[in-house]
């Protein structure tokens, strides 16, 4: 396993919709392996095949005291509920936003060994989900919020507020 490098916004990958994975192959799974690695050294709950460079639909979540899983050519077929919530990201350091997200959510996709699953996920694993699976449509949190007052500076980065949303951030 190797860490990868993490993408950051605004970095053209990120805006790409990606493609699928025809079959679950060695690569695939070093892939894996490879993110999974890098989203602990980053401290995230969750990472996108984008975020590291690779327009692939893949993503992989951990949630606290679980073990680490990847969703090959992820979908979310049922969203139900909303709610208002604070979100960050891997690829947007130093801020975090008030987005809509889904109360609950139902995947389906491919697992790390190529056999379909389906996922019920309430709360933060239908965040991450949500989250993780826009990424592969070249959507970034930032993209839902209308307010500029809704986004927030956690600590201080290199980084243009114009690169997040295109209104003026205050």
């Amino acid at each position: 396993m190797a860490a990868l490098k993490v993408r950051i916004v605004p970095d053209p990958v990120l805006r790409k919709k990606c493609v699928r994975i025809p079959a679950v192959d060695s690569s695939v799974q070093q892939l894996i392996a490879d993110m999974i690695q890098t989203m602990h050294e980053e401290g995230g709950v969750g990472l996108a095949a984008p975020q590291v460079g690779k327009s692939l639909r893949l993503i992989v979540i951990q949630m606290p005291d679980d073990e680490a899983f990847a969703v090959v050519n992820p979908e979310i077929i049922k969203r139900e509920g909303e709610r208002e919530i604070m979100e960050g990201c891997l690829s947007i350091p130093g801020y975090q936003g008030l987005v809509k997200r889904a109360v609950s959510v139902i995947c389906k996709g491919l697992d790390s060994d190529g056999r379909p699953i389906r996922i019920k996920a309430v709360d933060l694993m239908a965040q991450a989900l949500e989250h993780e699976i826009d990424h592969l449509d070249g959507i970034l949190y930032t993209d839902y919020i209308e307010n500029p007052e809704k986004l927030f500076r956690i600590d201080s980065t290199d980084m243009e507020t114009s690169d997040l949303v295109d209104a003026p951030i205050k």
